[in-house]
């Protein structure tokens, strides 16, 4: 019957049957010699490996069971991918991992790792049984079979929380059996339940995570922490050329100490590994990951990342097509294959540990095409016999890897299938006493709760952070800074635009955050197509700024993953409709981080995106863009919008702060329009120009997140405009108007569209009881809506107009203006407003 290989307990008990099966060996093996004559595991690494993969099928068992009486939320398991055991066996506890949905096996097997490298003295349980067969053996990977020279000892890992101590039931084999993986245990057992006390999402999402496991968690389904392993992966070389100081080893300019350089995270020599599923090489994520990896490759540029495909031949119910995934991963350019068969522990470990091997010794990125299966479906609620004959399920369950690792140790003479019956049924019951116990454990009981991790802000820290460059700009990076400006500070230079402020401003930041690194589409040589990076190459060497490939996802990717490693990275993303085809890696990868890890883990970034509309002679949808609502839609992000030269350097200093001190993901948009503007009323008069402030005036020009500025017009009692970006300088031309009319404005700047002003927009609002939002984005979706949201919010009682643009993409040439708005639109919505 079909059930009798979909259900937990039908599959529980073909697994006995199984064990119960098999015929003892005629001699026993000593589980300190290899479990065959040639494998690289002794019979003892892979009874550890069988007791990794017991406790993450238990914990599949448990999960369906919470879930059966409505006290489990997440049945997703690792059910016929236990092979992946393997895989971590023969990584370093010490190489970041950020790991596909079915790792429980990988995730059981790193603690395990962990703890023994942590603690080197033997802690199992006395023997209860003098056999050979049982004798306390190392765990699994922690004897190098392969690459033994290491380059750098990474010392040990942070020791995690004392595993349970609990008596066993007296059926538990004497190596120690489930005590190695109970603390692992725990963790996914409480991710299942939401328990507040799980330790790396804290209930927010069940995640495979932990900062002293070096496991960075992820959440998504469909490959987006591809680009960011790739990330990772470059930042990982790119440290490894640093001194403690922050200083490139090789030549170039020599950058100051500034706030002192991030520690790497990972040893020197740390490879990064990512797994995924079959189904996610087809998206664009994963294109754009392999892409950008073997880009890099043949540029001779290393990334040491080894990608794991665990291939089960399915997409919850679509099937990759036979040879498909194969075929796919093999011709990606500039990326080494190996493949293994996740139904054999010792060849996975085989071939698991030539390709980290050759990871770590080339610096080069490989994939590992691990063939699986699936059992019990994709989830509790699949139903598989919608679409999987009763043939085809039999057959996967003929591969089911935990049987095939007690298969292996049966025919060796390492444990007979009774004694391996023992330990899974130990297991069982100690996973189950552990549910038992975590279901009883809080929930997050607030809104409060679930958003303390989500971005932190700390205007205080911030403000300081600021006053410490200026300090050091001012005094002991003096020299360093006069030298990289040439012995003219820009301060010295005179007025300046827009471009030219954001580009002395990033010189500032480049100097004083050692780990700050520009990158994007034609920043390098080129100097961006508006030269607001310009010269930036020269002074600070291409490892600082460089030119990517492009693709933005792969853009935002690098940043995602140099973050993490200890970076500060700043890529462009050279117009804002770029942006669109890439909006993932802000929301579901960049923002989510510090929410689904507590801040143990943050990628800190500031993404400069030119962008908005009114470019002249140059135009269309994709150079004119005014679709910000993604942007203010993802919680956390910070959302910059630097209209004047004298408020783009303040506010690029505090995003930068920000970035350091609170790990925030901030966005700076640039008005492109306002690039090069130097006339605000009248050609000549030089009146959107600004001065640079000294390193003296930092200080007191410090702008924090979230205040706005307020312009003054006439007597500025008769009418408020609340706008930003273009709109702030159609919007002062229109108050100028305005006060020939005898009409006083006050024109306030919002500088931030997220988090917006909004304490700023009530007192502004409330002082003339006329509120006009000058919104340069769509009516539909647009920020005058979260104005206006703003001002019901807290009660205003006075008069309120918009104007904003047409629900329209920006045509090319003079069509455009009549969706954007104008100077003589914001004019005659002001003088029906004050004619109500």
């Amino acid at each position: 019957m079909l059930s009798d290989v979909t259900t937990p307990q039908d599959l529980d008990d073909r697994f006995r049957e199984t064990l119960a099966a098999l015929p003892a060996a005629q001699r026993r093996r000593d589980p300190a010699d290899p479990v065959t004559d040639d494998a690289p595991l002794t019979g003892a690494q892979v009874l550890d490996l069988f007791d990794a993969q017991v406790a993450s099928r238990q914990l599949d068992l448990a999960g369906r069971w919470l879930r059966s009486f409505g006290e489990g939320f997440y049945t997703i398991g690792s059910a016929g991918h236990e092979g992946n055991a393997a895989v971590a066996a023969a990584l370093r506890p010490t190489d970041p991992a950020l790991l596909h949905y079915r790792s429980g096996a990988f995730y059981c097997q790193r603690a395990a790792q962990a703890a023994a490298e942590a603690t080197p003295a033997d802690h199992t349980q006395p023997a209860a049984d003098p056999q050979p067969a049982t004798d306390p053996q190392p765990a699994a990977g922690t004897q190098p079979a392969v690459d033994p020279q290491r380059a750098v000892d990474p010392g040990p890992a942070a020791e995690p929380e004392a595993a349970d101590q609990s008596e066993p039931s007296g059926t538990e084999p004497p190596t120690g059996g489930f005590a190695a993986y109970a603390e692992a245990a725990r963790d996914v057992l409480r991710g299942m339940v939401a328990s507040s006390q799980e330790p790396i999402a804290g209930g927010r999402h069940k995640v495979f995570g932990r900062a002293d496991l070096a496991i960075v968690p992820t959440t998504s389904t469909i490959a987006s922490h591809l680009p960011r392993a790739v990330g990772m992966g470059l930042a990982v070389e790119r440290l490894r050329r640093l001194d403690s100081a922050g200083r490139r080893t090789g030549a170039g300019v020599r950058v100051g100490s500034g706030a002192g350089a991030a520690q790497a995270p990972w040893p020197p020599d740390a490879i990064v590994v990512c797994s995924f599923g079959d189904a996610s090489v087809n998206h664009a994520s994963a294109t754009a990951a392999f892409n950008t990896a073997g880009w890099y490759d043949h540029g001779k540029l290393r990334i040491p990342v080894l990608f794991v495909c665990e291939d089960n031949g399915l997409g919850i119910s679509v099937r990759s097509p036979e040879g498909w995934v194969e075929a796919t991963l093999r011709a990606k350019p500039g990326i080494r294959y190996f493949s293994a068969d996740g139904a054999d522990p010792v060849q996975t470990y085989a071939v698991a540990a030539e390709a980290a091997a050759w990871v770590r010794r080339t610096r080069r990125p490989a994939v590992l095409h691990l063939r699986t299966v699936r059992l019990m479906g994709h989830a509790g609620a699949d139903a598989e016999s919608a679409y999987r004959s009763p043939a085809e399920l039999a057959e996967d369950l003929d591969r089911d890897p935990v049987a095939a690792t007690a298969r292996l140790l049966v025919d060796a003479g390492v444990a007979t299938g009774e004694e391996l019956l023992a330990r899974y049924d130990e297991t069982g019951w100690q996973v189950r006493r552990l549910a038992e116990e975590v279901l009883g454990e809080p929930k997050l009981a607030s809104a409060a709760d679930v958003v303390s991790a989500l971005a932190p802000r700390r205007p205080v820290r911030v403000a300081r952070a600021v006053a410490d460059a200026a300090a050091r700009a001012s005094g002991p990076g003096a020299g360093a800074r006069a030298e990289a400006f040439g012995g003219k500070p820009p301060e010295l230079n005179g007025p300046m635009t827009l471009a030219q402020s954001i580009n002395a401003a990033l010189a500032d930041g480049m100097l004083d955050h050692p780990q700050m690194a520009i990158f994007g589409e034609d920043v390098a040589a080129k100097g961006g197509v508006y030269g607001v990076t310009k010269g930036l190459r020269d002074r600070f060497g291409a490892a600082r700024v460089f030119d990517t490939l492009l693709d933005e996802t792969s853009v935002l990717g690098l940043g995602l993953g140099a973050g993490l490693a200890g970076m500060l990275p700043v890529p462009e993303i050279q117009y804002l409709a770029y942006l669109h085809n890439a909006e993932d890696q802000l929301r579901g990868e960049a923002a989510t981080m510090r929410f689904f890890s507590q801040g143990a883990f943050r990628n800190p970034m500031v993404v400069r995106v030119a962008g908005l509309a009114y470019q002249e002679g140059f135009g269309g949808h994709f150079h004119n863009d005014n679709s910000v609502a993604v942007l203010r839609d993802v919680p956390g992000l910070v959302v910059a919008v630097p209209a004047r030269p004298d408020d783009a350097a303040p506010m690029l200093r505090t995003c930068l702060a920000s970035a350091a001190v609170d790990g925030s993901v901030c966005v700076f948009l640039e008005p492109i329009a306002l690039y090069h503007t130097r006339d605000l009323y009248a050609d000549g008069d030089g009146e959107w120009l600004a001065g640079y402030p000294e390193p003296g005036a930092w200080v007191a020009g410090h702008v924090p997140i979230g205040r706005a500025r307020v312009y003054r017009v006439g007597s500025a009692d008769d009418l408020t405009i609340i706008t930003f970006g273009n709109g702030v300088r159609m919007s002062l031309r229109a108050a100028a108007v305005l006060a020939e009319e005898g009409v006083g404005t006050r024109v306030v700047d919002l500088r931030w569209l997220a988090p917006l002003p909004v304490a700023d927009i009530i007192r502004e609002s409330s002082a003339t009881g006329r509120v006009l939002v000058v919104d340069e984005t769509r009516r539909s979706g647009g920020v005058g809506e979260g104005v206006i949201a703003a001002l019901v919010d807290a009660g205003y009682v006075g008069a309120a107009r918009r104007v904003a643009a047409v629900d329209s993409f920006v045509p090319l040439g003079p069509a455009a203006r009549h969706v954007l708005v104008s100077a003589e639109a914001i004019t005659d919505g002001a003088r029906t407003l004050l004619a109500r």
